[in-house]
């Protein structure tokens, strides 16, 4: 295995690139998984990244954790918006550009976003047309995503992202901004997240229905907010518990991948 360290318009990204073997196929060019941790837009999660990450380099993919700018590391501190989308979206073009040092299909590129880091891969699902054809995915996963800026929003997500835009923030509630040309999405939460309620989630599969665009969900009858791979790798004193249950996600959205991708590259 690879492991590469980039800098993508000051945000930093970390590859995880497997080996091809000879015996099998050394041309063989795999799905890419690009993770946005979560963190409400003032950090990213160390928990939400390198497992993740691990995790699905066992089913065969190359993965790459994006660490895009937050409130903590910006200097402005005025709002992020749109500096983060953009290092999502540079990533992108830069997988695609790089595909074949990457062992990379670039027609196999999936972003996978928690909490507030689910808001800005929705985001890009939404809005790549602005930077271009090169930075659409090809498939989206959300996990238990900051999507409202309504009822059901996590307003400190929104005023880290947009300060105290209010216009931005009720233009960045995603739930109302879906098109035809967002990429095919998998959708995960917990019914009992007090912290991002799964309405959330079911608000943005709602807009994707009517949109006619493809759309898997799962809602766990139970889970906190933050789960992250539910297991203990990813256990701390905040979030204690690991649910067996919710654990199941990764090989769900490996069985939905494979089925978007047509062909199984993980085998």
């Amino acid at each position: 295995m690879k492991y590469i360290k980039k800098r993508i318009k000051n945000a930093k990204l970390v590859l995880y690139i497997l080996s091809n073997y000879k015996e099998i196929d050394a041309n063989r060019r795999r799905p890419m998984l690009v993770i946005c941790p979560g963190g409400g837009y003032q950090y990213c999660s160390s928990r939400e990244a390198e497992a993740v990450a691990i995790k699905f380099l066992s089913y065969g993919y190359n993965t790459a954790v994006l660490n895009y700018t937050t409130t903590s590391k910006c200097k402005t501190k005025k709002k992020l918006y749109p500096l983060p989308i953009k290092q999502l979206a540079k990533a992108i073009k830069h997988i695609r550009k790089h595909a074949d040092k990457y062992n990379t299909d670039p027609d196999k590129i999936c972003t996978i976003g928690f909490s507030a880091g689910g808001h800005l891969v929705a985001s890009l699902g939404c809005f790549w047309k602005k930077y271009g054809e090169n930075s659409k995915p090809n498939a989206q996963v959300l996990c238990y995503s900051v999507i409202s800026s309504g009822k059901f929003g996590h307003i400190n997500s929104f005023e880290n992202l947009c300060g105290k835009n209010e216009k931005l923030i009720k233009k960045l509630s995603l739930e109302n901004c879906v098109n035809q040309q967002v990429p095919p999405t998998f959708i995960w939460a917990t019914k009992t997240d007090t912290c991002v309620p799964y309405q959330n989630s079911l608000l943005f599969e709602n807009s994707l229905k009517k949109e006619n665009v493809p759309v898997k969900s799962h809602y766990f009858k139970t889970g906190e907010h933050g789960l992250s791979l539910a297991t203990k790798e990813v256990n701390s004193d905040k979030h204690p518990h690991s649910n067996p249950e919710v654990a199941k996600w990764p090989l769900m959205v490996h069985k939905w991948l494979t089925e978007q991708f047509i062909e199984d590259y993980t085998k």
